[in-house]
């Protein structure tokens, strides 16, 4: 827990009032001790087998000596002072014979466990590294092997991970702790999606109190799904940055989000609650494009679909119980209480982030232990790899590439225009039932605004059946044809979505010609739960295929995902209610459902053409190798 807490905005904060007294990190302590090799690649001495041995690779040092100079005692130690070692064994004493080099390219033949059959022969260059990775990780994170650190030609030591089993590695945090943060950052991501559609309640009381149409009460959702579909452009890229990090970007603007949820729910006037919705979505979005990214941190490639799942339904389903929440609240209360509820929501699920969220990127953790070791030794030769990479990198290309990148794959890509296409449309029909319910519910069946929020429980339900749905798919297909027959080119992880697809068009049909008061209120209900259940499964499949298609583009083109599908999210709002009442709900819905076919021919397209596809594309990995970060002198 202390590591969690030091680790936190809040043990950051107590770090920086207390000038690091408390919650030091281990090279801050007197009792620390640097691993043996990388105090003989400090003082210039070759590595061998020899002195990289388990008896000599335990002794350590921690930092300067009175004389500011590090020297080396007979026991092959360098410590802060002159004090015996400690008696307690050292960590590596139960470890194996022989320390890891870390990026070795000499991989065991036989990796054992449920991964002993994967191929990495039809992969790309990233995903195949990354899932080696994973692999050796998985073995060697129950033992403790030291990590011989490697030197560039430059000179520079990699500051890198002290022993596989290292703590302050994220995928060596213990299970409880990971689950933990996967709570937070769902959390996180819910309220924020739930603060969208809370408004909805709220149209009718905001047009009789500024005197404005029903379609400019409409624009305060419209405009908060804007600004959290551009509000990643800009965040999205300062996550990436090793020296920010994720949690400053995360801490920041849920910070400013919960600030500006107060002015938000007394707004004076109409125009003034507009600036502040929107300035809402735009400071609340960093986790619906970088929560993925903080997941993936933490989670090997064969357990993040599992940790996927539960983010991805934590977005669907927020937006859908906005007006469950507030249904029952605005008709007995005022309109202005969906607002006072979104402030209620947000401030404790901010409270638990700047207590408990800790940092989970790799970059980040190790820039930060480059520069204790630089500042305990005095060593400006130790270097982390993000520190390296950013010499030649400037924040304003960095932001171009953001900008610009994301935007050129998608013109110049087709798989990658799909996607972004069709998430965009189910994603905009999704947003458009907060216009069409009431006009079914109410005036079909009677319904007030609080039992029209209850419908809503529907989605709900078909999210509950869509991950199961998906979870019995890789536990019982995907992951032990993994373990019998390797892992799988991109195209299988479509297979869900290709019966899943016709799900959609199926749904939004049932209910565009059940809506009516001669047939009960549940048949329509179900159209929209098969609708919902269906689209979780295909964008989960989708979320999961670009990653592991481009992974090199992954953090850019979820963030230009995030904005295609708010940017048509945000106009569905405004043109579902002229929509509907020009066509009628049942030819409005059967238009919406006609588009969802797109989704059946570009999913089966792709998944019988992806493969080519790629090997076209300049972007995806079998097009376009992986180049290394640097190049390292083996040791």
């Amino acid at each position: 827990m202390a590591d969690i807490i030091r680790d936190a905005a809040i043990g950051q904060l107590i770090r920086w009032v207390t000038r690091k007294r408390y919650l030091k990190y281990p090279e801050e302590r007197d009792d620390f001790v640097l691993p043996e090799p990388w105090v003989q690649l400090m003082n210039g001495v070759p590595l061998t087998s020899h002195n990289t041995s388990t008896s000599d690779a335990s002794t350590a040092a921690e930092g300067k000596e009175t004389g500011g100079i590090l020297r080396t005692p007979s026991n092959g130690s360098t410590r802060r002072d002159a004090s015996p070692p400690p008696s307690r064994a050292p960590k590596d004493e139960e470890a194996p014979t022989e320390p890891r080099t870390r990026h070795s390219e000499d991989h065991h033949d036989h990796h054992g466990g449920s991964h002993e059959h994967v191929q990495h022969s039809d992969l790309g260059d990233m995903t195949a590294r990354r899932l080696r990775e994973d692999e050796e990780h998985e073995l060697e994170k129950v033992k403790s092997i030291p990590i011989v650190p490697q030197t560039t030609k430059d000179g520079a030591i990699l500051v890198d991970w002290y022993y596989t089993d290292d703590p302050d590695n994220p995928y060596n945090w213990s299970r409880s702790k990971r689950l933990g943060i996967n709570v937070l950052i769902c959390l996180y991501t819910f309220v924020v999606y739930t603060t969208s559609a809370i408004y909805t309640t709220s149209e009718g009381g905001i047009m009789q109190r500024f005197g404005v149409s029903e379609i400019k009460a409409t624009l305060g959702l419209s405009i908060y799904v804007l600004g959290y579909g551009i509000g990643p452009l800009i965040f999205s890229p300062l996550s990436e940055i090793p020296l920010i990090g994720r949690n400053p970007v995360y801490i920041v603007t849920m910070f400013l989000f919960v600030i500006i949820s107060i002015p938000t729910a007394f707004a004076p006037n109409y125009p003034g609650l507009m600036v502040l919705r929107f300035l809402q979505g735009f400071f609340g979005s960093p986790c619906l494009a970088s929560g993925g990214a903080s997941l993936g941190d933490m989670y090997s490639l064969m357990a993040l679909p599992y940790a996927m799942m539960s983010w991805v339904a934590a977005a669907y389903c927020g937006p859908a119980l906005g007006p469950l929440l507030s249904g029952f609240a605005v008709p007995a209360e005022s309109w202005r209480w969906s607002l006072f509820e979104s402030l209620w929501a947000s401030a404790p699920v901010f409270v638990c982030m700047f207590l408990f969220l800790p940092e989970t990127s790799s970059a980040n953790i190790l820039l930060r232990r480059a520069r204790r070791l630089r500042k305990l030794t005095g060593n400006e030769r130790f270097m982390s790899q993000s520190e390296i990479d950013q010499h030649n990198l400037h924040p304003g290309q960095i932001f171009l590439d953001a900008l610009i990148k994301p935007l050129e794959i998608t013109m110049k890509d087709p798989a990658v225009l799909f996607v972004q296409v069709y998430t965009a449309i189910i994603y905009g029909i999704y947003y458009s039932f907060f216009e069409v319910f009431p006009l079914v519910y109410p005036v079909f069946y009677g319904m007030n605004l609080g039992q029209v929020g209850l419908v809503f429980l529907c989605i709900l339900v078909s999210c509950i059946i869509g991950v199961a749905v998906y979870t019995a798919y890789l536990y019982y297909w995907m992951n032990p044809r993994i373990e019998k027959f390797g892992w799988p080119v991109q195209e299988d992880r479509l297979i869900p979505a290709l019966p899943a697809s016709v799900g959609p068009t199926i749904g939004l049909f049932l209910f565009a010609w059940t809506a009516r008061a001669s047939i009960h209120w549940i048949v329509p209900t179900i159209g929209i739960t098969i609708y919902g259940a269906t689209v979780f499964i295909v964008m989960q499949a989708i979320f999961v295929y670009i990653p592991l298609s481009y992974p090199k583009y992954a953090a850019s083109l979820f963030a230009a995902n995030d904005f295609f599908r708010s940017a048509l999210a945000c106009g569905s709002v405004l043109f579902a209610h002229p929509l509907f009442h020009n066509l009628g709900v049942a030819r409005g819905t059967s238009l919406l459902g006609g588009l969802s076919v797109i989704g059946i021919i570009g999913i089966w397209l792709l998944y019988f053409y992806g493969a080519a596809l790629r090997k076209l594309s300049k972007f995806a990995e079998s097009g376009e190798a992986d180049e290394e970060p640097i190049t390292q002198e083996k040791n």
